[in-house]
């Protein structure tokens, strides 16, 4: 039996598209692995309960459970000594909905910030972010390797014409890299990212199949790369890639003919 890998991608803080995506994959067995591509938290609402659900499934699941670690954990991970108002105070980042979401209070409304005194509360990132959680954070790997695919959160590292691999790579790259060279002209063993929102990497022409994929979905596939930020926790779905089947999962709404 070919052992399969379920990826999936960015969740940013959508515990709700979670509990969907997880219900539309197949039952996973002892033989199967289950890869997080990293941005649990900021965005979505409900940041905890997304880091609560990827931590129950490591303890329980028959499948191997591998979350990587994602540029928004990293930073948290930095914020937890040192925080870096330049992350935590946009709008865009979504770190008022994870601090809320850690401390009970109630979800940011569309629009709405955390100003005054709860962003001073927000500040203190050691007051209200458990340390369990931060010491989950920093176990998380920054890349996984398999038969099927080589995963990282964001990208690999240029080096004299070629790319390299994610053991010799600067995890700046691997959690931060959006480099237009890599999503153009990557060739190699397959790679599966997030990090960059499909909307946002370089248009593909339509066709058929590409890459193995029959059904893409909101998925990107260019050649040997297959980015799956489809852009869950801002407006998007929240997709999974089931290798080598090449077949995708999301949680948009199917209309019924």
């Amino acid at each position: 039996m070919t052992r399969r890998t379920f990826a999936i991608g960015d969740i940013h803080g959508e515990r709700a598209a979670l509990d969907q995506l997880l219900t539309l994959l197949p039952p996973l067995t002892a033989d199967d692995t289950l890869v997080f591509i990293g941005d649990y938290v900021d965005r979505g609402a409900d940041a905890a309960g997304v880091i609560d659900l990827v931590r129950e499934l490591q303890r329980e699941l028959p499948a191997k459970v591998v979350p990587l670690r994602g540029n928004h954990e990293d930073k948290w991970i930095q914020c937890w000594d040192d925080p870096d108002i330049g992350f935590l105070l946009p709008g865009s980042n979504g770190c008022g909905a994870t601090f809320r979401s850690f401390v009970g209070a109630p979800s940011l409304k569309p629009g709405e910030s955390v100003v005054g005194d709860e962003f001073v509360r927000l500040l203190d990132v050691k007051a209200w972010l458990p340390d369990d959680v931060l010491a989950w954070m920093k176990s998380l790997a920054c890349w996984y390797e398999d038969e099927h695919a080589i995963y990282v959160h964001a990208g690999l590292q240029a080096s004299d014409g070629a790319w390299r691999h994610p053991r010799d790579t600067n995890p700046v790259h691997l959690l931060w890299g959006r480099a237009p060279a890599f999503f153009k002209s990557y060739a190699g063993k397959r790679v599966v990212f997030g990090h960059t929102p499909v909307n946002d990497l370089p248009e593909i022409p339509p066709a058929r199949e590409v890459g193995g994929f029959l059904d893409r979905r909101e998925v990107w596939v260019r050649g040997d790369l297959v980015g799956i930020d489809t852009g869950s926790g801002k407006g998007g779905v929240l997709s999974a890639v089931e290798l080598p089947a090449c077949r995708v999962y999301d949680t948009r709404v199917e209309t019924p003919v």
